[in-house]
This record gives structure tokens, sequence and C-alpha cells, in this order.
């Protein structure tokens, strides 16, 4: 059957659990799921999710509104929720408040799972059209439609991650100081810190310095003109990695000096590249902090001093 409006044909309806404790966010994913052409399987609230999750054999997709849940009923949902991306490919969209960064993406970052911080009904509907896209394998396009160039969107995006990740593994290799074993970090907390002789020569401080001339460049030309998200956290997990440091993904997403959402996408696909890692915070459950990998802070490193020897200057 074809859902008028929505600019697709499906042959069978997609049925999304649609879980949400706060009446807007229901409304509003009620919505969104309509003009995506699906239909809405809830909505369930945060309470019972883990059950309604346990048992999600004949659904297509999960969207979870989480703005204004409680934050205990919202982690039962969350670990429930990664159990079910780790054992299916059922795709799922998260809607969430700023201030639920940490909390969300401790638990669910990764390709397979859009996270939508304060989205407007149109991003909720990009993003379920892109991710039931993914999964169900029964509709036809419209010509033209403009969900075609937010697809292509996602596809510049893996491309120009596995060029950063292609190069700074060339620039490690380059180097045969940089073929050492992986390092002990502080067993307290499990941070993984740089050890003697990395980055040598490098001070967190001409780091920071850097990332500083960056965003004075937005006081004079203007915000959005010069948008690089993955350069701007590769500088700033190596700022911290030399200043042994622990960033949150809030932090991060800060950092990148772009909106959240489009943040937390970049942190998704740098981690799948091999160039982030995630490492849970062992004294609250609620957060997670990212950090360099080898591959990456050796890259960074090499980099870094190769520019230096040149006479070159880092921007």
């Amino acid at each position: 059957m074809e859902e008028a409006g929505t600019g697709w044909e499906f042959k069978v309806l997609p049925k999304i659990l649609l879980i949400a404790d706060d009446g807007l966010g229901a409304r509003e994913g009620e919505s969104a799921l309509a003009l995506a052409g699906a239909r809405a399987v809830g909505p369930v609230a945060m309470a019972v999710a883990p059950a309604a999750l346990a048992h999600a054999d004949s659904i297509d997709g999960v969207l979870i509104e989480a703005a204004g849940s409680d934050d205990g009923a919202l982690t039962l949902a969350l670990d429930a929720a990664a159990i079910l991306v780790a054992g299916s490919t059922l795709p799922v969209v998260i809607v969430l408040e700023d201030s639920q960064i940490d909390q969300v993406a401790s638990r669910l970052l990764t390709g397979r799972v859009q996270l939508l911080c304060s989205p407007t009904l149109a991003e909720r509907v990009t993003a379920l059209v892109i991710a039931l896209t993914g999964k169900i394998g029964n509709r036809v396009r419209e010509s033209g439609d403009s969900h075609d160039r937010d697809a292509e969107r996602f596809n510049q995006l893996n491309a120009e991650v596995a060029r950063i990740a292609e190069t700074l593994a060339r620039l490690a290799k380059a180097d045969p100081s940089s073929a050492r074993p992986m390092l002990l970090g502080d067993r307290t907390t499990g941070y993984r810190g740089p050890g003697a002789g990395d980055g040598a020569g490098i001070s967190p401080g001409d780091v920071r310095q850097v990332i500083r001339g960056r965003r004075l460049r937005d006081q004079y030309f203007g915000t959005g003109l010069f948008e690089d998200p993955a350069w701007d956290m590769l500088l700033d997990l190596f700022a911290a990695d030399l200043e042994r440091a622990r960033v949150s993904v809030s932090s991060l997403c800060i950092a990148a000096a772009v909106a959240p959402t489009t943040a937390l996408r970049w942190i998704s696909r740098m981690t799948e590249a091999g160039l982030f890692e995630r490492e849970a915070d062992p004294f609250d459950r609620r957060r997670a902090f990212m950090q360099l990998s080898t591959q990456a802070r050796d890259g960074m490193r090499d980099y870094w001093l190769s520019v230096k020897r040149a006479g070159g200057v880092i921007g």
C-alpha cells in the first residue's frame, strides 16, 4: 500500500515501537512516524519499556522519546535497548535533551542508533526514514525525494571518516617509533594515558592554542562557515590525552562546535572507524568518556611533529 503524502510505497507497513513518558514527546513521535509512513506501536511508558523491548519480534524499529523521563526508568530502558541492538538488526532512534547526552551515549553510541538532540519534526521524520531505509527493503523512493539528499550526506560523512582514518593510519606507520605495544593506563581509573615519550616536543598548551585560534575565526566570519567536527574533536582529545584528562561525550560535543545531533553522529562514526574509544565511567553509569585510540593518537603525534619539522603551522 502507499501512504498518502509520504512519498513512499510499502508492501508491508512498518511497525515502530514508540517509547515515551512525556505527552508532548509521544504526540511528536506519533506525528513523525505517520509522516514517515510507519505505524506506531504504543506509546509505551518508559517503566515498562524493558519488557516491551524484550518481546520485540514483531516490530521493525524503535523510537524512544527520552525527554521528561525519570533517570532511573530511562536507564533501564536504555539497557534493554542496548541488548536489543546487540542481538538484532533493528534500527533505533532516540530523541533526547542536551542534558541527557552522557546518559544515553554511555549505553548507545553506534551507527545503528540515531541520537537526536531536541530535534524538529522534520529532523525526526528524516531520521526515521533513513533508519527504515536500512531495515526494510520493501519500498520504492520517488525521484527527487528530499530524503535522498539526507542519505547522500550520510554517505559523504562515512567517506570522510574513512579518509581520516586512512590518513592517520598511514602517518602512524610512516614513523617506526609508533609501532609500540598498547600502553597500560592507571589501573584505578582504567584510563590509558600517554606513555613516556608519547608526544615528545608537543605541549597540550600548543594544541589548545590551535583550538582557540580555530574558534576565533567564528568571531570574524560568523559560525557555520568553517565547521570541521572531526578535526576539532581530534584536537580536543589529543590535548586531553597529553593532559591525561578525561573527556565526557557531552564535553566532546561542545568541542565539535556543531549542533549536538551532528556531533553525536560524528562521534559514532569516528568510533566505528577505530579513531575514538569509549570508556564507561566506573563511578557513574550515566556517563562515558571518549579518548583517542592508539592508532589515532600515534597519527596525531606523527602529523603534528611532521608539520613542525617542515616549518608549517597547524590550524
